[in-house]
């Protein structure tokens, strides 16, 4: 003989028939309805458009560094040189006291490099219109690189930096240059400052606008 069942183990006419189930009382299966949904990898990386965009501000940051070269060569040749005497002894001296040559290298880098700073924040907007805080980050990297790169160049094609032997190979009281030195060491962020605000200028006032939501239908009557 068998024991009767006890409501606890008599099926549930509502369980049989399905209609304490969601997914068979309206007709949609059980998978739409997971309970423990997976975490897919697809949000944990980078989309298209952010890879490209990193892509992008690599390349500008390479090209704007090596178009450091041609700023250390213009310096170098713009720069004031600044004279200087030997007296034969152990004496070198500025021949004109009172001249700015020493600080007019300081200037003309800082002008060359706000130059360059500009038009390549120009040629990166008019390659790239729709901006990206990775485009502006690019110029930033580049144009410090750019800086550094022209700065020794200048000093290294410059006049040497050994200042007594190069007294004595012109001989007493003969003028000579003086090595080509960047006294405001500031001056190497001129590139970066500048290419940064114009570029996020040229972005603000013709860069792409997002497109303008539609109205809601009805929302014109009220």
């Amino acid at each position: 003989m068998t024991a009767p069942l006890t409501p606890h183990d008599q099926p549930s006419p509502r369980d049989e028939s399905g209609e304490g189930r969601p997914e068979q009382q309206y007709g949609y299966p059980s998978a739409a309805y997971p309970s423990h949904p997976e975490h897919t990898d697809e949000y944990s990386e980078p989309g298209p458009e952010l890879r490209a965009e990193l892509v992008q501000a690599s390349l500008v940051a390479i090209a704007v560094a090596v178009s450091g070269v041609l700023l250390g060569l213009l310096w170098l040749w713009l720069a004031p040189k600044v004279p200087l005497v030997w007296d034969g002894g152990s004496g070198v001296y500025l021949k004109n006291s009172e001249g700015e040559d020493a600080i007019g290298a300081d200037g003309v880098f800082t002008l060359l490099g706000l130059a360059f700073g500009a038009v390549s924040a120009i040629v990166v907007f008019l390659l790239f219109r729709h901006g990206g805080i990775a485009l502006v980050i690019g110029l930033a990297i580049g144009g410090v690189l750019a800086s550094i790169i022209a700065w020794r160049l200048g000093v290294w094609l410059g006049p040497t930096s050994d200042v007594v032997a190069h007294a004595k190979a012109a001989g007493k009281g003969v003028t000579f240059d003086g090595p080509l030195k960047l006294g405001a060491k500031g001056a190497v962020l001129s590139w970066s400052v500048a290419a940064m605000v114009l570029h996020l200028a040229l972005t603000g006032l013709f860069g792409p606008r997002d497109p303008e939501p539609l109205p809601v239908p009805g929302s014109a009557a009220r």
